[in-house]
């Protein structure tokens, strides 16, 4: 993950509180976090007693919360990039900015390493290289990895569209900006192109889109704020403008960490040379759908 994805994801766990949804879409998010689930469960109904899990990429510890919630007896540690996280799951321990590339742990630590939506987004080969020094040997290898064909990058790339329509093609944060230097001189305006812009977005990109989004709180803010000093309301927009702008950013980690996984044959070295042998890949699917949204890949470490 590059430094400014990276940036991008500190934004959100640091803004985040409880929510598992991450990049997934709004619709269907509770079928996609089932079929996630039941994967986990599944995985550790089959980890010997007392198991040590370490989960990378932990975000707000999900993976952590679902596999102690069926296994009290787990040991769970989770560990992500961000300096900021949401607080852990209780029963669980979380540690903030560590890379997975350099984890702070002995050799031989674990019972299981495994990762949501988070190993491919790292350095493959140093990941599974780490992941392998602190598996003892036996250990299981467990991950959930992205697809460049499924829906989830399908629903962040139109979200991208809908983004760069709003501040970019239509520049309406700008727009928005030069039309409070009118207020210094006592004259309250709201220009046309923002009184206009979240019915043009809703019609363009669909009426809960991140266009109609970003249009109607520029408007809101402008329409609310006629007794407010116009710097509180520049900064406002330039906060606005800074989680936009932080999101395009998860997106282009996101589209990277797809293209990893469809590597497929890259993508499986890397892990099989850390010493890992595969004992499976499995579809990850929404109830009563054909098209799979993610992998999860299971390996033992030889």
């Amino acid at each position: 993950m590059t430094g400014e994805h990276a940036k991008s994801w500190n934004d959100f766990w640091a803004q985040s509180k409880s929510s598992g949804q991450g990049c997934l879409p709004a619709a269907g998010y509770e079928q996609i976090d089932a079929a996630q689930k039941a994967r986990w469960v599944d995985l550790a109904k089959q980890l010997p007693r007392n198991a040590r899990v370490l989960d990378l990429a932990t975000g707000n510890g999900l993976v952590m919360r679902w596999m102690l919630g069926e296994r009290r007896d787990l040991k769970l540690t989770g560990v992500d990039l961000a300096p900021v996280l949401p607080p852990s799951p209780k029963g669980t321990k979380t540690r903030a900015g560590v890379p997975m590339e350099e984890l702070p742990f002995p050799d031989d630590r674990f019972h299981a390493v495994v990762s949501q939506f988070g190993f491919e987004y790292g350095d493959t080969a140093k990941v599974a290289e780490e992941a392998a020094r602190v598996l003892g040997k036996g250990g299981t290898l467990a991950i959930l990895t992205h697809r460049q064909d499924g829906p989830i990058l399908a629903h962040n790339l139109k979200r991208r569209e809908q983004i760069r329509w709003a501040i970019d093609e239509k520049n309406l944060p700008d727009i928005a900006r030069k039309s409070l230097q009118l207020r210094g001189r006592g004259i309250f305006t709201i220009p046309t192109a923002i009184q206009q812009a979240p019915e043009e977005g809703a019609r363009l990109h669909g009426p809960q889109s991140a266009a109609w989004e970003i249009a109607e709180a520029l408007r809101q803010t402008l329409a609310m704020s006629r007794h407010d000093h116009p710097a509180n309301v520049a900064r406002l927009i330039d906060t606005m403008v800074f989680h936009a702008r932080n999101e395009l950013g998860r997106i282009a980690s996101l589209e990277a960490a797809c293209a990893t996984t469809a590597d497929e044959e890259r993508f499986t070295a890397a892990i099989e040379a850390a010493g890992f042998e595969p004992t499976g890949i499995e579809p990850v699917l929404e109830k009563g759908r054909a098209t799979r949204f993610a992998d999860f890949r299971t390996y033992r470490l030889s």
